[in-house]
């Protein structure tokens, strides 16, 4: 997977310090509810780690848990990942061939009275981040990544990608950057705040996703 964005330094050491030994799916969701390597971990409830088979054929990333994930513990449970979930399956898509995770594995907000405002990561939070999204693509080794949003495209292939540019499209990387194939698309949040457009915004997602489809 490409590495981006070196030379930006994380407040923490990073998460590379928490990796376990053995990369399983299992050993790496274990290991990360004791990661310090960023500052998010201290505001909220528990690591959202991921969801899905180790041997899915497609993985797809977000952005960051939001304050449902936070709670439950769980990617993509929230209002957008119901959303994401009908997608993949009016895609054609089946969701047991179909890992969940995020670029950024605490949910970071602010508090604003009983309410939690979602906020996005910053780059430091990313990179520090890196290592657990690194570790399991490569333990699953997907046939495709999908990449939501443009938090997750930064994070995974580089400020030069622009999702509204290039969402819908497959991307294939060099054999140095583990020579994956990428498709970038919207997060599933942007489509519920189109209200009026919602269903002409839905359907270019699904559209987006069913170029998933083509490449299983």
């Amino acid at each position: 997977m490409a590495r981006t964005d070196e030379g930006v330094e994380p407040d923490r050491p990073g998460a590379q310090e928490w990796l376990p030994t053995v990369r399983r799916i299992e050993s790496l969701r274990d290991a990360a509810q004791d990661c310090r390597g960023c500052e998010l971990w201290e505001p909220a409830t528990q690591v959202v780690f991921s969801s899905g088979s180790s041997d899915a054929r497609v993985v797809m990333v977000g952005e960051q848990p939001g304050d449902v994930e936070d709670k439950e513990g769980e990617p993509f449970v929230g209002p957008a990942g119901k959303l994401l979930r009908r997608a993949i399956e009016d895609a054609g898509l089946a969701l047991e061939d179909v890992y969940l995770t995020n670029a950024v594995k605490h949910f970071r907000f602010t508090p604003r009275g009983k309410r939690r405002i979602h906020e996005k990561p910053n780059l430091a939070q990313l990179v520090a981040c890196r290592p657990w999204l690194e570790a399991e693509v490569e333990t699953v080794d997907p046939d495709l990544v999908v990449v939501l949003g443009a938090t997750a495209a930064r994070s995974i292939l580089g400020p030069g990608v622009k999702v509204t540019k290039q969402r819908g499209q497959l991307l294939h990387r060099e054999a140095a950057d583990g020579g994956r194939v990428f498709l970038p698309t919207v997060h599933p949040s942007s489509v519920l705040r189109a209200r009026e457009k919602r269903n002409q915004a839905y359907d270019a997602f699904v559209a987006d996703l069913r170029v998933a489809g083509s490449v299983l």
